[in-house]
């Protein structure tokens, strides 16, 4: 008797899991906190990211996946178990259920193997990889069958994965290891350059989504932030504007749009057309950044949007891969295993 189909976005900064028919039933951060004298786990995504920079020392907060890979085996094994154990109470063990994973179009055959280990080790019962432009790509609604271009850019928590796709394959494609947490830490830099003020992880992360921006001009915002004065070594608080933000990030965004031009200056050139066209679509959390789109459309010349759910479109596409499974097999783009025997590149 066989289970559900399970797609997994085990993303840098974020995971969540897609279940077949159900559509996607968990977004939790990719946090575990450890406590370190006795090496026990306390807690897990949302309840172990409200202890960062809040807890004592012998308690850690680890993100187990850096730059869209696994970082650390035991605490992505142990995050996977327990999100999985979560999401699929009282429909039987997990082994009875195939897995699909995505992963940044960069990895290496090694941190390909690392995921699909990890998705074994937790109980699936088969385990599949689908590139992240891929799965960004089915998620966004877009016909990857087809004998067309289409570009997507997945701006996700550790990576960017810019693709070039037609017939189902991925023709082109390019990863880069700037994603959100660049940005969060350029934040921060800045901040601590020119006001002599620390502030921690969520207080940068904050300030992106709240008033992050690729414009210095136009409209803008301000926001309020608190954190420890360098000099004086006390609390203190300043205000912060859309435009110190966005010469904070500056230098990421850039390197997106420079990714994206060199993808597109070797694109075959009856798929530009294509793109042309159709225009770049952007997907991940990233997307959301104010501006984006207009920046990629002035520095291209072609036209950009962002997916509907970009935030959801990894997870969607890695789902519904399932259900066109031996198609994507038969192009090449699936990586699978099981249990009963070793790994097998289709």
């Amino acid at each position: 008797m066989f289970g559900n189909d399970i797609g997994i976005d085990l993303g840098t900064a974020t995971v969540l899991i897609y279940i077949r028919g159900k559509g996607v039933v968990l977004r939790e951060p990719s946090v575990v906190a450890l406590d370190k004298d006795n090496n026990r786990i306390l807690a897990v995504g949302e309840d172990a990211k409200r202890m960062v920079g809040k807890v004592p020392g012998h308690v850690v907060a680890i993100r187990p996946l850096r730059d869209g890979v696994i970082a650390d085996y035991t605490m992505t094994e142990a995050m996977l178990r327990h999100f999985i154990k979560k999401v699929t109470r009282g429909t039987g063990r997990f082994f009875r259920h195939r897995v699909m994973v995505c992963v940044p179009s960069g990895a290496t055959d090694v941190e390909r193997r690392a995921v699909l280990e990890a998705a074994l080790e937790v109980g699936a019962r088969d385990a599949y990889l689908i590139e992240e432009p891929m799965a960004a790509a089915i998620g966004a609604g877009i016909n990857v069958g087809e004998p067309r271009g289409n570009m997507v850019v997945d701006v996700g928590g550790g990576t960017s994965d810019i693709a070039v796709i037609s017939l189902g394959n991925i023709v082109i494609s390019e990863s880069l290891r700037v994603g959100g947490d660049k940005f969060d830490e350029a934040i921060s830099r800045y901040v601590r350059r020119n006001y002599n003020l620390a502030i921690g992880e969520q207080t940068s992360e904050d300030m992106k989504v709240r008033i992050g921006n690729c414009y210095s001009r136009g409209e803008v915002m301000t926001m309020n932030i608190r954190g420890r004065d360098l000099v004086l070594g006390l609390p203190r608080e300043i205000q912060i504007t859309s435009a110190g933000v966005a010469e904070a990030i500056s230098e990421q965004v850039q390197s997106i749009v420079d990714g994206i031009r060199r993808v597109l200056e070797l694109t075959p050139p009856e798929l530009s057309a294509d793109i042309i066209e159709g225009g770049v679509v952007l997907t991940g959390g990233g997307a959301l950044l104010r501006n984006l789109p207009e920046l990629v459309t002035e520095q291209t010349g072609i036209s950009c949007h962002v997916a509907d759910q970009p935030m959801e479109c990894v997870a969607l596409g890695t789902g519904k891969a399932m259900e066109e499974l031996d198609k994507l097999k038969d192009s090449g783009t699936i990586l699978s295993t099981s249990r009963k025997g070793g790994r097998r590149p289709r």
